[in-house]
């Protein structure tokens, strides 16, 4: 259960970046600034740390081992994961991007036949791919219903076009974050901690958010000094802590797709304190009936992966 608490800690977060990002998007902020700033504003912070603790060699012999995956899945978890979430903040409240972006939670499951498993075998070693875990789909499939009902209110309410900008990218997002880590952890292997692995994935992505940088200081000139203390808060609470605990949590489970669904899981408590904080920062009305009961389908179904859980560990401990 450690790792559910890591995971529902991480949450809290990652909660900011919903709140404040809808915040810059309100008073006028790009959205490329808020993208590329976060991770800009990431690097010397887990330089430093990663420095301090001896473990830069280490991050520059993955690099040069094998330098073209470990961009494209560094690119897929960090930069097709949050410049959709950034964009799609334009278009609709931090709670309701909060409350879709628990599709990862789906995405999660879905995406267990794209990985293998090494088993040690009487002929050597064999590579097993991965199942989809059935009760973990079906427990995911109650969270799903949740973001459904969250989002009916708001699609009677708001332009057909609205919606889409405000919703396709989210799901987006929702299915690269974890297609990106869980390949980073296939293809690290453990031979990086979290620290290192944080850096080595931003340090890949800074060519592509300097990209980001250039085309808005030449589109949209550049940040207010309000932009870029929110981004700079964003970039040490969800892109520094919330980052590196919640892929502390997935490395200590990443060879259980039941456990990792439980944990990617989690996430969905960013839900409750995003709609928390936007009351009490952004002063935003506390939502209807049916988003409310749809929250609690959420928390429901967090709640039943985390028993889930539980039950498989004390079988485990049976076993043995």
């Amino acid at each position: 259960m450690k790792e559910i608490w890591i995971g529902v800690l991480s949450s809290v977060f990652f909660a900011v970046t919903f709140i404040l990002n809808r915040s810059m998007e309100l008073s006028g902020g790009s959205w490329l600034w808020s993208a590329s700033l976060r991770y800009l504003f990431m690097v010397p912070f887990l330089f430093a740390i990663v420095a301090y603790r001896k473990g830069l060699g280490d991050v520059k012999k993955e690099f040069v081992h094998k330098p073209a995956p470990f961009f494209i899945w560094s690119v897929t978890a960090f930069v097709l994961f949050y410049a959709p979430l950034t964009y799609a903040a334009a278009y609709s409240p931090g709670w309701l991007l909060a409350g879709t972006w628990q599709l990862t939670i789906v995405a999660g499951v879905l995406l267990a036949p794209f990985f293998t498993l090494i088993v040690k075998t009487s002929d050597g070693e064999k590579k097993i791919r991965q199942k989809i875990p059935l009760v973990s789909l079906g427990i995911t499939l109650i969270i799903f219903a949740g973001v459904v009902l969250i989002q009916i209110p708001h699609a009677q309410s708001v332009e057909p076009r609205t919606l889409l900008l405000g919703i396709i990218p989210v799901v987006l997002a929702a299915f690269a974050y974890p297609l990106g880590n869980r390949k980073m952890m296939e293809l690290l292997g453990g031979r990086l901690d979290t620290f290192q692995r944080v850096l080595g994935m931003t340090l890949m992505t800074i060519p592509v958010w300097i990209g980001f940088s250039i085309y808005a200081l030449w589109t949209v000139g550049p940040p207010s000094m309000s932009q870029l203390g929110q981004s700079f808060i964003v970039g040490v609470s969800s892109g520094v802590i919330a980052t590196t605990l919640f892929f502390m949590a997935t490395d200590r489970v990443r060879g259980d797709q039941g456990k990792l669904a439980a944990v990617e899981a989690t996430q969905s408590t960013q839900l409750i304190f995003v709609m928390l904080g936007e009351m009490l920062i952004l002063g935003i009305a506390l939502p209807g009936a049916l988003s409310l009961f749809g929250i609690a389908v959420i928390i429901v179904g967090m709640g039943l992966h985390s028993f889930q859980t539980a039950l498989g560990r004390k079988k485990q401990l049976k076993v043995h």
